[in-house]
């Protein structure tokens, strides 16, 4: 199973854990990614997230897709905000379920990673003096 989101909602990890078990799965890994209040030693207000969302949503299809074949995990969630986030809010939750504990870390690790190097999805730091792009991706 897969479940991919992409909302300007706040993300609820319940509902991601929930959507993950499985009773034929003894592991359960998962990655939550919230914002920080500083960066490079500057204080961060808020980030504010854009994406691509279709080509987003289909590009972490092809990663949960490929998560499955190399790391052979049954269930994998991953939601990710957009919008204006502040200090504290959640931006991505991944969980991943299987009966194996190294696969669920692995595929957990490989998910967020490749995320980070491929999905469509923009993040600018509004910072206390000025705001900067991260993590851009062409």
């Amino acid at each position: 199973m897969i479940d991919i989101k992409i909302t300007d909602n706040p993300l609820d990890i319940k509902e991601c854990f929930t959507l993950a078990s499985d009773p034929a799965c003894g592991g359960i890994a998962s990655f939550v990614g919230t914002v920080r209040n500083h960066t490079k030693d500057k204080i961060v207000t808020r980030l504010e997230y854009e994406c691509y969302e279709s080509m987003a949503v289909k590009e972490m299809r092809k990663i949960a897709d490929k998560a499955i074949a190399l790391f052979s995990v049954k269930n994998i969630v991953v939601h990710h905000r957009t919008g204006t986030l502040f200090p504290g809010d959640t931006a991505v939750i991944i969980i991943v379920s299987d009966g194996h504990r190294n696969a669920v870390f692995d595929a957990c690790s490989y998910i967020i990673e490749t995320i980070k190097q491929t999905v469509p999805i923009w993040k600018k730091e509004v910072l206390e003096n000025g705001e900067e792009w991260v993590s851009a991706h062409p």
